[in-house]
């Protein structure tokens, strides 16, 4: 008898809609049926479109909404492309994005695929190079070059948190880095940091100042006054950071995105 009574799990049904945009491209709109929707709604991001309607509402009214929409639909998707890095293609790409910079890059055939930063200039040796030379990147390669990002990453984060332990309750109990959707940090409960891969694309100091926001909260959990006047503190610089990732945080996202696939 209970189980007759018990609340229903909330389910989102989706699919994919194929939209062939002015230019030819083909942009994959993603159609979520979802119960706690109100109305309908359409949204654009790094990850790509997405077609949210409530339960009851009908197919068809939703993918009228999405056509009488198409104009801003594309203005706001090349918007957001419109800065980011073109794919990465093997033995032809010369530059790579890095600290709010562009450095040089140099392909060379190797027993192993990998990326190095030899006196400012990235390296990447790839197996098997002269076959693959002309291609879009391969999983490999995209693994070596998120492999590079993150040890990047890492070797900042290394470099700034010794100016900031001290004072803290406790540190981190563990940072890691991972490519998000919105967020640039979080941390858990229980001391789990998580950082956007992305950060190590931008300016230096706006990465550090997100390292600063997480890492205060480790004293206050919310984003109280006393919370902010820590940040204050640590980080006097933070409203520039903030207003940075502002113009600058959709551009970095996509571009680690087009990059790293």
């Amino acid at each position: 008898m209970f189980r007759l009574f018990a609340a229903k799990p909330e389910v989102s049904e989706r699919r994919v809609i194929p939209l062939t945009l002015d230019d030819g491209s083909v942009l994959e709109v993603s159609m979520h049926r979802h119960p706690r929707a109100r109305r309908i709604k359409l949204s654009v991001d790094e990850r790509g479109a997405r077609l949210t309607l409530p339960t009851r509402a009908s197919e068809r009214s939703a993918l009228d909404f999405l056509h009488a929409h198409v104009d801003w639909l594309q203005a706001q998707w090349r918007a957001l492309h419109a800065d980011a890095a073109s794919p990465l293609v093997i033995g032809t790409t010369d530059s790579l994005p890095l600290r709010d910079r562009m450095h040089a890059l140099e392909w060379r055939p190797g027993r192993l695929t990998r990326l190095q930063l030899d006196d400012g200039v990235a390296c990447f040796e790839v197996r098997g190079l002269d076959s693959l030379a002309g291609q879009d990147a391969t999983p490999a390669v995209q693994r070596a070059l998120r492999d590079f990002y993150e040890a990047q990453a890492r070797s900042d984060i290394a470099r700034w948190l010794p100016t900031y332990t001290p004072g803290l309750p406790k540190s981190a109990s563990r940072i890691h880095l991972k490519r998000m959707s919105s967020q640039w940090g979080s941390l858990s409960p229980a001391g789990v940091m998580a950082l956007d891969l992305s950060l190590v694309l931008a300016r230096p100091s706006a990465f550090e100042y997100v390292l600063v926001h997480e890492l205060c909260h480790l004293i206050h959990h919310d984003h109280s006054r006393a919370f902010w006047r820590e940040v204050e503190r640590r980080c006097p610089d933070w409203r520039e950071a903030r207003d940075y990732f502002q113009s600058e945080g959709r551009r970095l996202k996509a571009t680690m995105r087009v990059l790293c696939g």
